[in-house]
């Protein structure tokens, strides 16, 4: 059979990455949860082995392994709701915070701008309308996401059941798709992908335990206002990669603004943050998570976009363990190696332009 040319084969892939996006957007609502659902069987493929070491029946091991999830997730909920009320019985005094730094920032823009307060009253009333006016949307479209996070937390219980108890099945039908001689190959990669998928998992779960107690216990001994607070939200948005941490730092700024008058505070939050996510990037979460798999800042950040905006929160959260996947399974093939080699951080040495030799893929 003839071998197509190289710009053909080329394009054949841009339509195909055209094609696969088109589908994982228009199919978001239906691959979110049955991707992370996915995700969560590999991590709890160990457990369950275990279980059924021990005699168990698979349904029963499975149902076990399911509660445990919900166990955990259901304890993450309640210490952040928890957190929440205290926030919520505080609001007398973060009202009276707020108006003080409101009066503060009306002062200076009337010294600034000469903008007098009634303008600026003013101003404010006219913005209030707008936001009323389009109050009817924003309630529309807050509905619709927490009707979406119920019917995902309906749906995730059944999809881990159905791919943990069809497992085998699921198995054999990849198998099927590649001929025996690359069945090796395939059990290799398919093996790595696992691996990587639990180890990425398991430790984001060590990695909001430890950044809140290290974040929270240090702020509440410096004396922040909500210093757990800060520390659970600080880490539950650090899951999703560099813009998580933007937020959060964004949040721990406006916590500590409603907590307190001075801006002493606000800079202690920051230089802490700041210490912990240095401890959590260079030190604590590479000895936790390994590095089986690097994906480059570029692809990493472009991914959590991309992913943002195809499904949202949900889409940042699972873009980075997809594109481990991926890169996995380029790196495995000959015909998009190319695509792994982009993905990846090993920057050649040399320029390939100067230096042929870094034009290859090292093997």
């Amino acid at each position: 059979m003839k071998e197509l040319p190289v710009t053909v084969r080329r394009s054949i892939e841009l339509i195909g990455l055209y094609v696969l996006g088109m589908v994982l957007f228009l199919g978001s609502s239906i691959l979110t949860p049955l991707l992370l659902a996915f995700f969560i069987s590999l991590v709890l493929l160990p457990l369950l082995s275990f279980l059924r070491r021990k005699k168990i029946p698979e349904v029963l091991a499975i149902s076990l392994c399911i509660m445990a999830v919900f166990i955990i997730a259901g304890l993450i909920v309640w210490f952040f709701s928890a957190q929440i009320a205290n926030l919520v019985s505080d609001f007398p005094q973060l009202q009276e915070n707020v108006t003080g730094h409101l009066n503060n920032i009306s002062t200076w823009i009337n010294k600034k701008t000469h903008f007098s307060s009634e303008r600026q009253l003013e101003i404010i009333r006219e913005q209030s309308s707008q936001m009323l006016n389009s109050a009817g949307s924003m309630m529309g479209g807050a509905a619709a996401s927490l009707t979406s996070v119920f019917v995902l937390v309906g749906l995730l219980p059944i999809y881990i059941f159905l791919i943990l108890f069809y497992k085998n099945l699921l198995l054999k039908f990849v198998f099927l798709w590649f001929p025996s001689q690359s069945h090796t190959k395939l059990e290799d990669a398919m093996k790595e992908t696992q691996g990587i998928i639990k180890s990425y998992l398991i430790g984001l779960l060590i990695q909001i335990t430890y950044i809140t107690i290290l974040l929270g216990v240090v702020l509440m001994i410096l004396g922040i206002e909500h210093a757990l607070l800060i520390g659970v939200i600080f880490a539950i948005l650090n899951l999703i990669p560099y813009v998580g941490a933007l937020l959060g730092n964004l949040i721990a700024v406006l916590l500590t603004l409603t907590s307190s008058q001075e801006l002493g505070p606000i800079l202690t939050v920051l230089i802490v943050i700041a210490a912990v996510q240095f401890l959590d990037n260079n030190i604590l979460m590479p000895r936790i998570v390994g590095s089986k798999v690097k994906i480059n800042a570029l692809a990493t950040i472009i991914g959590v976009i991309i992913g943002g905006a195809i499904a949202g929160v949900s889409g940042m959260f699972l873009s980075l363990p997809i594109i481990a996947v991926l890169k996995i399974i380029f790196d495995r093939s000959d015909n998009f190696k190319q695509w792994g080699v982009l993905l990846g951080d090993e920057r050649p040495a040399r320029s390939p332009m100067a230096f042929p030799v870094f034009r290859k893929n090292r093997k």
